[in-house]
């Protein structure tokens, strides 16, 4: 059994500066650490239990089965703020099938990322008879 201690999602952005303005200003995480220098210097932004590393440079955007998930406590408040501040929104908040309140938003190089509300009556939330 692999022990895990911590996870980090590595980005390749094709427009560094850009894509530390989207995540650092635009959605407003904070930072965990930075390293190197230049315009390819990394970012390491805290993501809920996890990080998010954008670092270096890549030619061609990620591929589009990579999205991100990020869970926050209002979805309809995020949507006003991230709309507020420029953010492409995909799809404003829309309480799915399956219980979830789901906003889409895109980064600057189309990588897809879900603003999830988990609602308090969600089963993600509790475990009904326990």
């Amino acid at each position: 059994m692999v022990h895990v201690l911590s996870s980090r999602i590595l980005l390749r952005p094709t427009d560094p500066d850009r894509s530390r303005a989207f995540y650092g200003e635009a959605l407003g995480l904070a930072v965990h650490r930075e390293f190197g220098t230049g315009p390819e210097r990394g970012t390491v932004y805290f993501l809920g239990g996890g990080f998010l590393e954008v670092s270096g440079r890549t030619e061609e955007p990620a591929s589009p089965g990579l999205q991100l998930w990020l869970q926050v406590a209002d979805a309809a408040q995020a949507h006003e703020e991230l709309a507020a501040r420029g953010v492409t929104v995909l799809r404003p908040p829309v309480r799915e099938p399956w219980g979830l309140i789901e906003m889409w938003i895109s980064d600057p190089d189309g990588t897809r990322i879900c603003v999830v509300e988990v609602p308090e009556d969600h089963p993600l939330r509790y475990r009904p008879g326990i």
